[in-house]
C-alpha cells in the first residue's frame, strides 16, 4: 500500500509549530546575549545577573506538570496561542524596564508562558499526525530548538551591537504576535480526543508508576544537558578556552546549529520512511534518540581534550548527531501517552528534562572555578549523555500507546 503524505494544511501547520519553536528560543537565549550590556547600563552584580538568567527555569520546569494537564482538558489550539501571546508580549516589555526586580518579573513571566509550548507540541501532533510521519513532524519542531540559539549567536548579538538591547527587545517580542495571525487562521481541527471509560487520561499516580515514564524522564535530562551546557558556556569556551574572535565564535555557532537543525529533519524523514516500511517503531525510535545521544555525547567530550581546530570539528559533529537524536525524542512520548495523556506526559517528563536548565550551567561554573579549565565538564557532559541513553534503551520498553485504567502496568514490567 502507497504511503500517503502529510496533508497540506498540516503542513502549514507543522511549519508555524517550527517557527514557535524558534521564535521560543530566541527569546530565552536573548538575555544572555545582552547580559554584558544590562549588567553595566543597569548595574547589576554578578549574582543578581546569575538570578536573572536563571530565573526563566524557576516558572518554566516548575509549571511543565500544569500546563499537560492544561493542554489534555482544554482546547489546546488556544492555550498555545494564549501561552506564545504572553511570552512575547513578555519579552518586548524587557526592553522598556531599568530596574532589577522588574526583569525578574518578567523572566518569571516569560517562562510562565512557554511552559505551555512543549506539552502543546506534543498534544497537537499526537492527535494529528500518524505514527509514520511523526519523526518528520517533531524534527522540524525541533529544527526551531537548534536553529534558534543559532540565530541568536549570529546576528543577536551583532544586531544588539549595532542598534542596542533594548530595541532588540521590543521589536522581537512585537513582531513576533504576528505570528498569531497565521495560527488561529491555520490551526488545526482536531483539537481534543473523545474520552472513554477505558482509555481515560491517567491519574498521576498511575502515570510516575510507570518504568517506561522514569525513562523518558531521565533521558530528557541528560539530553537536556548537552542541549544547555553548549547554549550557556559554548560562546564563553570558544572565546576564552580556544582564543576565538567574536566573529569567528558565532560563525562556528551559527553553522554548527544549522547543520544541527538540517540533519535533523533529514533523519526524522528517513525514521518515518523506515517505520512506513515496515520497521518497529521501538527499534527505529530508540535507534535514532539513545543512538544520536550517545554520538553527540562522545563528540562533545572529546572537543574539551583535542587542539582547537579539532576541537571546533567535533562540537560540529556534537550538535549534528544531537539535532539527529531529537527528531525522534518526542515522537516516542507521543506513542507512548496517546493522543489523550500527551500533554500529561510531556508536561512531567519536561519538568524532569529541564531541571538540567538550572543543573548543567552551574556545574560547569563550579567546575571552571575550582579546575580552571573545562576538562571535567566536557568529562561530565559524555558522562551523562550516555547514561540517558542507557535510560532510552532499556527503562523504555516497547514503544506503543499504553492501555491506561488498567493494562498501564504491562508498561512498567
Amino acid at each position: 500500500m502507497r504511503r500517503k503524505g502529510i496533508p497540506g494544511p498540516l503542513i502549514a501547520v507543522l511549519v508555524l509549530l517550527g517557527l514557535s519553536v524558534f521564535i521560543n528560543y530566541i527569546d530565552r537565549g536573548s538575555l544572555s546575549i545582552a547580559a554584558p550590556m544590562l549588567k553595566d547600563e543597569i548595574r547589576l552584580s554578578a549574582s543578581q545577573l546569575g538570578i536573572l538568567l536563571s530565573a526563566f527555569f524557576w516558572t518554566y520546569a516548575c509549571l511543565q506538570p500544569f500546563a499537560g494537564w492544561i493542554v489534555d482538558r482544554l482546547n489546546v489550539n488556544w492555550v498555545f496561542a494564549a501561552g506564545f501571546c504572553l511570552w512575547s508580549v513578555a519579552t518586548a516589555v524587557t526592553g522598556t524596564v531599568h530596574v532589577f526586580i522588574a526583569l525578574l518579573a518578567l523572566r518569571l513571566l516569560l517562562g510562565i508562558g512557554e511552559s505551555i509550548a512543549f506539552p502543546s507540541y506534543s498534544k497537537i501532533i499526537a492527535l494529528n499526525y500518524s505514527e509514520d510521519h511523526r519523526g518528520l513532524a517533531n524534527a522540524v519542531v525541533a529544527s526551531g530548538l537548534v536553529l534558534g540559539p543559532g540565530f541568536g549567536m549570529l546576528f543577536g548579538g551583532m544586531l544588539m551591537g549595532r542598534v542596542g538591547w533594548r530595541p532588540f527587545f521590543l521589536v522581537l517580542g512585537l513582531a513576533s504576535l504576528l505570528w498569531l495571525v497565521p495560527w488561529i487562521a491555520l490551526m488545526p481541527k482536531r483539537q481534543s480526543t473523545q474520552r472513554t471509560r477505558n482509555t481515560g487520561a491517567p491519574s498521576l499516580l498511575e502515570f510516575i508508576g510507570l518504568r517506561s515514564a522514569w525513562g523518558s524522564c531521565l533521558g530528557l535530562f541528560a539530553t537536556n544537558y548537552i542541549s544547555y551546557f553548549l547554549i550557556t558556556w559554548l560562546p564563553f569556551y570558544l572565546v576564552r578556552e580556544r582564543g576565538l574572535s567574536m566573529d569567528e565564535m558565532a560563525k562556528v555557532g551559527g553553522v554548527a546549529y544549522l547543520l544541527s537543525a538540517i540533519f535533523g529533519v533529514v533523519a526524522g524523514w528517513i525514521s518515518d520512511r523506515w517505520i512506513a516500511s515496515g520497521g518497529s517503531p521501538t527499534l527505529v525510535r530508540k535507534a535514532f534518540t539513545a543512538g544520536g545521544l550517545t554520538a553527540s555525547g562522545l563528540f562533545v567530550g572529546l572537543a574539551g581534550f583535542t587542539g582547537a581546530r579539532y576541537s571546533v570539528v567535533a562540537i560540529t559533529l556534537g550538535l549534528i548527531f544531537f539535532g539527529m537524536s531529537i527528531s525522534s525524542l518526542w515522537a516516542i512520548t507521543q506513542t507512548l501517552a496517546g493522543p489523550l495523556a500527551a500533554g500529561r506526559w510531556t508536561g512531567f517528563q519536561n519538568f524532569v528534562g529541564n531541571l538540567a536548565g538550572v543543573a548543567a550551567p552551574a556545574v560547569t561554573g563550579f567546575v571552571l572555578e575550582r579546575t580552571g579549565h573545562f576538562y571535567w565538564a566536557f568529562a561530565i557532559t559524555t558522562a551523562i549523555a550516555l547514561a540517558g541513553s542507557a535510560c532510552w534503551v532499556f527503562l523504555i520498553g516497547r514503544i506503543e500507546q499504553v492501555q491506561w485504567g488498567g493494562k498501564a502496568k504491562a508498561q512498567a514490567a
